[in-house]
């Protein structure tokens, strides 16, 4: 059988994989400098890392205390709207104590007493709200800003909006050890070019070319490789010049360029064997933390955007057993978390680089099967740390029972608005035409929330 033809058909079959080969859309490699849009105020700063808690978590469990909970456990008091999707039972109790960290006295659960170390640098959104209980639609909304299947995600918009630092690797990438669920409509680019898609890896092994099928092209040398690659190229570059303007097809001429450097740059920044002993320990055990330290790798290589996803399908998704099942939840990703903000501040990343923690939406107050939490919309909170806004600050409030945002309310389009500002961007003004109207991330909303912003 004819090499060539049994790599193609390989990668066909993984969908997914690297090398002079690689597929069009697989690994979107980011925009020049020369494409990128300018950025329509100075940034505060360069990069992201979102740290994604599929399936929802309960806000009143790290950084939201509600001491009534425990007052009126098994109630529904009449003075407060508990009204959920689904039948649901009394107020259920959250055992964990709160304390004050910090210079600023943030309070933090004891949940994360390693990332209660870091209060100072916390920036802690108690007021964020959605507009759907379903994890898909969430889903969207989180990722996408619309619950509508085919707009791009945000770092799609983030790398059309920005470029790349470095054009040796995809400028936007998402870890997770699994399927998130609705898989890689989350980080697609629809109808932007698709060299602003994300790049999925599935991080669950360690081992470079384990976690990129085919990183490396093992029957070619590298010079052979050039040469089939400048071929193509060629006839590529023939096929557009004949035709309209043809983003799929620019896209695919950079996206094979990438592929082609990836096969060392990628071997060297997914490598985590390159690390001290003293930085794995640092980062702890397990998936998450892999994930946590793959993502300061990428980022100070270049990398604008990264998505690290807790694991496969919605795993705090706790409808039974809640405060049971959370203890090993929180306690997977404390050490993580910390250890981040600690090396990035190390290594002097920290200032210009914006952490985003959270899930799709939040969990209910009210009990489901007697122990568990529902999906709750109405009220969730999400933390930010990094460059460009205030630490050891709660910005926002629910109500007494931690179900509904009540003061200073942020929809989802207010998040994606004030990330993009911190970046440089004036979320209304970056947008891209299609279909007879011009899309953003934001949709038809969105505020930047200033008194968030340092």
């Amino acid at each position: 059988m004819n090499s060539y033809l049994s790599r193609r058909d390989a990668i066909l079959s993984m969908g997914g994989g690297l090398g002079a080969t690689a597929l069009s859309s697989l690994l979107a490699s980011s925009a020049c400098a020369d494409d990128a849009i300018s950025i329509h105020h100075p940034p505060k700063v360069k990069r992201v890392i979102q740290l994604f808690m599929n399936g929802g978590t309960f806000q009143g469990d790290f950084f939201d205390p509600k001491p009534k909970l425990n007052e009126f456990a098994g109630q529904r008091p009449a003075e407060v709207t508990l009204r959920t999707e689904r039948k649901t039972g009394g107020l259920l109790e959250c055992p964990f104590k709160y304390s004050k960290h910090g210079e600023s006295g943030l309070e933090v659960s004891e949940l994360l007493p390693k990332l209660a170390g870091h209060a100072d640098e916390l920036c802690v959104l108690r007021s964020v709200y959605t507009e759907n209980p379903n994890h898909g639609p969430a889903l969207l909304l989180m990722n996408n800003g619309s619950i509508t299947p085919t707009v791009p995600s945000m770092g799609s918009w983030m790398l059309y909006g920005l470029g790349t630092e470095n054009e040796n690797l995809p400028g936007y990438v998402v870890l997770c050890p699994g399927r998130p669920v609705r898989f890689s409509i989350l980080w697609n680019s629809a109808f932007l070019p698709s060299e602003f898609q994300g790049s999925y890896v599935n991080h669950s092994k360690v081992d470079p070319e384990k976690m990129i099928p085919f990183l490396k092209g093992k029957r070619q040398t590298l010079e052979a490789q050039r040469q089939d690659l400048d071929l193509l190229a060629a006839l590529n570059q023939e096929h557009l010049e004949l035709r309209v303007k043809d983003p799929r097809l620019e896209g695919r001429i950079k996206n094979l360029e990438t592929a082609f450097r990836m096969q060392t740059e990628g071997s060297r920044a997914f490598d985590l064997s390159q690390e001290s002993e003293l930085t794995r320990t640092t980062y702890g055990e397990g998936h998450f933390a892999n994930g946590c330290l793959l993502a300061r790798r990428l980022v100070e290589r270049g990398v604008r955007f990264v998505q690290v996803y807790y694991g496969n399908g919605q795993p705090w998704d706790t409808h039974s057993n809640h405060n049971t099942a959370v203890k090993p939840l929180a306690k997977s990703i404390d050490q993580p978390m910390a250890a981040l903000i600690a090396d990035l501040k190390q290594r002097g990343l920290f200032e210009d680089t914006l952490i985003i923690w959270g899930g799709e939406f939040g969990r209910t107050p009210v009990s489901e099967n007697g122990n568990g939490r529902d999906h709750n919309h109405y009220g969730l909170t999400m933390m930010l740390a990094g460059g460009g806004v205030r630490g050891g600050m709660a910005y926002g409030a629910t109500d007494d029972f931690g179900f509904r945002a009540v003061e200073k309310r942020m929809h989802v389009n207010d998040v994606h608005a004030t990330v993009l500002h911190l970046l440089g961007i004036d979320h209304e003004r970056l947008t891209y035409r299609y279909a007879g109207r011009d899309f953003r991330l934001t949709d038809v909303g969105g505020s930047v929330a200033t008194d968030i912003l340092s």
